[in-house]
């Protein structure tokens, strides 16, 4: 699929989801991307469908995933709906043949994401997983900085995610994100595989520490998980569902000649000082903290798409990040170190 000369074509894009994300992509998709042309949605979610059409000006409204996949304006598709629905989605979109995006965690099992892949490689269909760590300006510099030798080799990898208050008990469930190390924590894992190499093992422990209720559905609210790579290298993530005083997202890179950290917690640049008091407000969510990184990487994919690039964010990296996501959760359930390549299932 190549891009036209004079004119520019527009990628042509169907959205699967119209949740929290989806209303967010939506918007990218259909004005602050010059590659994309939002031409149809679909959810179960009648009202969204009507709503969102509407206020995009959307010509294609869909109730069903079918639907919208048979639509002939339609050149390739975003995925955002509930990880437990990815799987028959994904397998739908690329057997038609239609370019994919798909939003993390690939899946919840990793027999899923065994099937997902074996769809995309059949058919030859192009696939992009979304890690929209990725393509945040600090992230993205940082691994530039890594390629150049800026900090000698990397021999500590080190990330910190915590949310300013828990999800709705819905969401926590693991029966529908896989629980905390799966749906919060695969982020870190993408970015710990993504600038040190595969993990070899993982240790875990968490427990309900600030949300007791969190319990009735079997999550956790605190998880520290400490990684061994194939080389030897090390890495230690922590994760909380209770950073009371703000979303605060960051990493740090241990190396041989030096150290990156990335990431901030002040959102404006500004600081307040008074007697005995020096302040500054923190990020509000993960919509603030990367809004620019979730419109890079959609423009990113509709670029691909158009200039027939390879996918930077392959299937084998959403099944990876997950194989190590469900490592950690066995051994925190366990209290032993797990050998990641035994997480076959």
């Amino acid at each position: 699929m190549s891009a036209s000369t004079g004119k520019r074509r527009r990628l042509q894009v169907g959205l699967i989801g119209l949740g929290r994300l989806g209303r967010v992509y939506a918007r990218d998709l259909q004005t602050r991307i010059p590659e994309t042309r939002l031409v149809a949605v679909a959810d179960l979610n009648a009202a969204a469908v009507k709503e969102m059409s509407e206020e995009f000006d959307v010509p294609g409204a869909y109730g069903s995933v079918g639907d919208l996949l048979g639509d002939p304006q339609v050149d390739a598709v975003v995925v955002v709906s509930p990880t437990h629905t990815h799987k028959d989605i994904v397998i739908e979109a690329v057997t038609r043949g239609k370019p994919t995006f798909c939003e993390k965690p690939l899946a919840l099992s990793l027999l899923e994401c065994r099937a997902m892949q074996e769809a995309v490689e059949k058919h030859g269909t192009f696939f992009q997983m979304g890690f929209m760590r990725r393509f945040d300006p600090g992230y993205a510099a940082a691994k530039r900085q890594v390629q150049e030798g800026r900090i000698g080799k990397p021999v500590v990898f080190k990330s910190t995610s915590r949310d300013p208050f828990p999800p709705s008990l819905e969401y926590a469930n693991p029966a529908s994100s896989g629980g905390i190390l799966v749906d919060m924590g695969i982020h870190d894992l993408d970015l710990a595989r993504w600038f040190m190499g595969d993990v070899k093992t993982v240790n875990a422990i968490g427990g309900v520490l600030a949300y007791p209720e969190l319990a009735t559905v079997g999550d956790i609210d605190n998880a520290i998980a400490t990684l061994v790579f194939d080389d030897g290298r090390l890495g230690v993530i922590d994760l909380t569902r209770n950073g009371f005083y703000g979303y605060d997202i960051s990493t740090e890179l241990l190396g041989t000649e030096g150290t990156l950290k990335i990431g901030y917690l002040r959102e404006t640049p500004l600081l307040v000082m008074t007697k005995n008091s020096v302040a500054h407000d923190t990020v509000p969510y993960f919509m603030e903290r990367f809004e620019r990184a979730y419109t890079l990487q959609l423009q990113n994919f509709a670029q691909n798409v158009l200039n027939e690039r390879e996918p930077p964010v392959t299937i084998r990296d959403g099944v990876e990040a997950l194989r190590v996501a469900l490592a950690a959760t066995a051994a925190c359930r366990s209290g032993c170190a797990v050998e990641v390549s035994s997480i076959t299932n």
